[in-house]
C-alpha cells in the first residue's frame, strides 16, 4: 500500500467496485487500503497517542469524585475545565464553553450504613464508594432491623412484614423501593444486586430510587455481593441485625455546559463534519469508559489533526472539523437546536461512546453502528473503510507467518495491549448522542463507535483500569482519518468513495439475499406468500438504500457532472445485483413451493398497495423549522379524533419520517421498513401515520 501511485489506486478501487469486495474470510492477506494516501495515514498513525487519551481518562474519571457545591450553579464543572484547558493548551481555535439552563440535580453529602447489633461494623459508605448510596435517596437518620425479602416480589414483601424495617434484596432497587417503602411502609432498601455477579463480585450498579405523587422517596444503599454474601446468610439463618442509616442529600441548581472547538477548513463557506462525545452522563455518575473514553478520544483526535495541520505534515482540509462535548442528550440537544443554520451545512456526525475498553478483557468488539436507511449516507462506508484497515492490517494471518512484518500495519500504543483489533460493522442502534443528529428535525447522518459488551457498564467498576491505550490509539486513528477524509474530499476521492460504496453494497446485498432465502426456506404452505413478499423487500429496500448512499456522495463533488456520471454507473451496478438476486430468489421460491407441494407464489398488487404506490409524501418546512425535536409539538397538536381515525401503533414511526423524501411512495417506505425489520410492517398503518403527519402539517402528498 505504501508504494501505490494515485492512478493505480483509482483503477484498483474501481475494479473492486465492479467485482465486489471479498468477504472477511476471503480477505486478500497482502493488500490493505484506505481512502487516504499512505503518507497521510502514516502521519495520523504516528501522531495519535493512546497514552494521551488514556491519561485524559484518568484525569477525568480516575475515581468517582464527590462533586462539590461550587461546581454547581454558576461554577464550572471539573470535566468542563479540564477539556477546555486542554483545547486551549493545544491551541485549537474556537474553544469555548456554551451554557444552557439545566434545572436541579440530586447531590449527596453523606451516606452511612452501620450495623449496631449484634456487631458494630460499617456496611456501606458514600465516602468509600459513591455508588453505594442510591441516587435520589432522601435525608434519614434511623435505626431499624434488617429483613431479607429475596427478589422483593409482592408475596415476599407481604410474608416478611416490612413496615418499619429496612429491606435487603437481590432485586431491582428501584422496583423494591417502590413496593416496600412507598407501598408497605419500609424505611429503606439495601440492595445486593449485581448485573454480572460471576464476572466481578465487587461491582455494584450505578442506579437510584424515585418517588411518586404524594410519596417522597426514602433511601437506598448498595453492598457489593462479595461483602453482602455473609450478610445474606446471616439473615437467612434468622439472625436479628439492627442497623443505623444516616443520609444527607440535597438538590443543587445546575446548568448545562457544552464545550465546542473547531479546526477551520480553507473554505469558510464549505460544509463541516462534527465529532461528538458525551462528557457527562448525569452529574452524579462518572464513568471512565462511559463516557470519559469517548470524550478523551475526540480530544486526542482534535490534538492529532491540529498538530499535523499546523506543522504542515498534512494539508489543511477544505471543510472544517468541529468537536462537541457535553451532557448526553440534554447537552447535545440544546446546542444542536441552537445551531440550526450550522446543521444545514454539517455533512455527518461521528459519535464516540464507550470506546476505550480493553477488548479482550471485556470480551468485546469495537462496533460501528451504521445509520438507518432513512439517513443512508456515505459516512457509514468512510468509517468502515478505516475500521477495516485497522482491523485487517493488525491481524497476523497464517499467509504472512514467514514475513518480517507478520502484522502488516501494526498500530499499538507503547503501554497498550498487543492484540488484534476485534471489530464488527453493524446495523443502526441509538441510545447515544448521534441520535440527536439523526433526528427528523436535524437530519445530519450520524454513526456511533462503541465497544460492546462492556463488562463494567453502568457500575462502580467503570474505571480506567478496564481501558487500554492501544484501543484508544486505534479509535483515534479511525476517527481522525474518517473526519479528515470527509473534510478534505475532492472529486477524485468522491469517485473512489462511490466505488468503495458500490463494492461494499454488493457484499451487503449478498447478506440480504441469504436472509431472503432463509425466510423462504423456513416458511410453510400458509406463510409462503407473505415470506416471499418480505424476502423480496429485503433485496428491494436494501437496493434503494444503497442507491441513496451513492447519491449522497454528490455532497462532496465540485464537478457534479463528472462525479454524478460515475455515481449513476455505480447505481446501475448495484441495481443489476439486486435484479439478479430477485431472479434467483424467485427460483428459490419455486423450489420451496415444490417441496411444500403448493403452487408457486404469484404476487399481484392489492388495491391498498396500488394506492400506496400512488401516494408520495414530502416533508414540509415545519419539519426542520424548529430544529432538534421541534416537529414533535406539531405532531402532538393533532386532535385525538384524527389519531383515532388513523391508528399506527405497531410501525417504526421515527424511520417512516426519515424515509419521507418527496420521491419515495408510501409503498417504497413500507418496503424499506421491511428490509430493516424482523417482521413486515402493516401497510395500512404506514399510510395512517402519513395521514397523521399530514394533519400535523409536517408532510404533504
Amino acid at each position: 500500500m505504501r508504494k501505490l501511485r494515485w492512478g493505480f489506486w483509482l483503477a484498483s478501487v474501481a475494479g473492486v467496485a465492479l467485482m465486489g469486495r471479498p468477504t472477511a474470510a476471503q480477505y486478500t492477506p497482502w493488500y490493505y487500503w484506505t481512502l487516504l494516501p499512505a503518507p497521510v495515514m502514516d502521519e495520523i498513525i504516528g501522531e495519535a497517542s493512546g497514552e494521551s487519551a488514556w491519561n485524559s481518562m484518568v484525569e477525568l474519571g480516575g475515581y468517582e469524585k464527590d462533586r462539590l457545591p461550587p461546581e454547581y450553579g454558576s461554577g464550572t464543572f471539573y470535566e468542563t475545565r479540564y477539556v477546555i484547558e486542554q483545547l486551549r493548551r493545544y491551541g485549537i481555535p474556537g474553544a469555548e464553553v456554551v451554557r444552557f439552563p439545566g434545572g436541579q440535580v440530586w447531590d449527596a453529602v453523606k451516606g452511612e450504613l452501620w450495623e449496631v447489633s449484634p456487631l458494630r461494623q460499617k456496611l456501606a459508605s458514600y465516602q468509600d464508594l459513591r455508588a453505594m448510596l442510591a441516587s435520589g435517596s432522601r435525608n434519614a437518620d434511623v435505626k431499624a432491623p434488617l429483613v431479607w425479602v429475596g427478589m422483593g416480589t409482592p408475596e415476599e414483601l407481604d410474608r416478611a412484614g416490612v413496615a418499619g424495617k429496612i429491606v435487603v434484596t437481590e432485586g431491582s432497587i428501584g422496583a423494591v423501593h417502590q413496593a416496600a417503602c412507598l407501598d408497605r411502609g419500609a424505611l429503606g432498601v439495601v440492595s445486593i444486586s449485581n448485573p454480572r455477579p460471576f464476572f466481578d463480585p465487587l461491582q455494584i450498579p450505578s442506579s437510584g430510587i424515585g418517588g411518586r405523587a404524594g410519596a417522597e422517596p426514602k433511601f437506598g444503599f448498595f453492598i457489593p455481593p462479595r461483602e453482602a454474601e455473609v450478610l445474606k446468610r446471616r439473615l437467612l439463618a434468622g439472625e436479628q441485625i439492627v442497623v443505623h442509616a444516616q443520609v444527607e442529600a440535597t438538590y443543587q441548581p445546575v446548568e448545562i455546559q457544552d464545550i465546542v472547538a473547531v479546526i477551520p477548513g480553507t473554505d469558510p463557506d464549505a460544509q463541516e463534519i462534527i465529532l461528538s462525545a458525551h462528557l457527562f452522563e448525569g452529574y452524579v455518575k462518572q464513568g471512565a469508559n462511559d463516557n470519559h473514553s469517548g470524550s478523551a478520544a475526540i480530544l486526542e483526535v482534535a490534538r492529532t489533526l491540529h498538530t499535523l495541520i499546523q506543522e504542515g505534515r498534512i494539508p489543511r482540509p477544505k471543510r472544517s472539523i468541529r468537536f462537541l462535548w457535553g451532557p448526553e442528550f440534554s447537552g447535545t440537544g440544546p446546542w444542536v437546536r441552537e445551531n440550526k443554520e450550522l446543521m444545514e451545512r454539517t455533512l455527518a456526525n461521528i459519535n464516540m461512546d464507550m470506546v476505550g475498553e480493553w477488548l479482550s478483557l471485556n470480551k468485546a468488539y469495537m462496533r460501528l453502528m451504521r445509520t438507518t436507511y432513512g439517513n443512508a449516507h456515505y459516512i457509514n462506508d468512510v468509517v468502515e473503510n478505516f475500521y477495516r484497515f485497522v482491523g485487517e492490517a493488525n491481524n497476523e494471518r497464517i499467509q504472512n507467518r514467514s514475513n518480517f512484518y507478520k502484522v502488516p500495519r501494526r498500530i499499538v500504543a507503547p503501554t497498550g495491549a498487543d492484540e488484534p483489533f476485534y471489530y464488527s460493522i453493524e446495523t443502526h442502534y441509538g441510545a447515544s448522542d448521534h441520535e440527536v443528529f439523526n433526528d427528523w428535525g436535524v437530519q445530519v447522518p450520524g454513526v456511533m463507535m462503541i465497544a460492546w459488551p462492556d463488562q463494567w457498564y453502568h457500575t462502580s467498576g467503570d474505571r480506567p483500569d478496564k481501558a487500554d491505550p492501544t484501543q484508544l490509539k486505534r479509535v483515534v486513528v479511525i476517527g481522525a482519518a474518517a473526519a479528515y477524509a470527509v473534510a478534505s474530499a475532492d472529486d477524485d476521492l468522491a469517485v473512489r468513495l462511490a466505488g468503495e460504496i458500490a463494492s461494499n453494497a454488493t457484499r451487503r446485498l449478498g447478506h440480504e439475499f441469504i436472509i431472503a432465502q432463509e425466510l423462504l426456506t423456513h416458511a410453510d404452505a400458509a406463510s409462503l406468500a407473505g415470506a416471499y413478499q418480505h424476502a423480496r423487500a429485503h433485496i428491494q429496500g436494501s437496493v434503494m438504500a444503497e442507491e441513496a448512499t451513492l447519491e449522497s456522495v454528490l455532497q462532496l463533488a465540485t464537478d457534479r457532472a463528472k462525479v454524478g456520471a460515475y455515481v449513476e454507473a455505480m447505481k446501475k451496478t448495484v441495481g443489476a445485483v439486486g435484479t439478479a438476486h430477485l431472479a434467483a430468489l424467485e427460483t428459490h421460491m419455486q423450489a420451496v413451493a415444490g417441496r411444500l407441494k403448493v403452487p408457486p407464489v404469484r404476487l399481484t398488487p392489492t388495491e391498498l398497495e396500488r394506492r400506496a404506490a400512488r401516494t408520495v409524501p414530502r416533508q414540509t418546512p415545519l419539519v426542520k423549522r424548529d430544529g432538534y425535536q421541534g416537529w414533535r409539538q406539531h405532531l402532538q397538536a393533532v386532535p385525538q379524533d384524527v389519531r383515532a381515525r388513523y391508528p399506527y401503533g405497531r410501525v417504526n414511526t421515527n424511520e417512516i419520517q426519515l424515509l419521507v423524501n418527496g420521491r419515495r411512495s408510501a409503498l417504497d417506505i413500507k418496503i424499506m421498513l421491511d428490509a430493516q425489520s424482523p417482521a413486515p410492517a402493516d401497510l395500512q398503518e404506514v399510510l395512517n401515520y402519513l395521514e397523521v403527519l399530514k394533519a400535523a402539517g409536517l408532510v404533504a402528498f
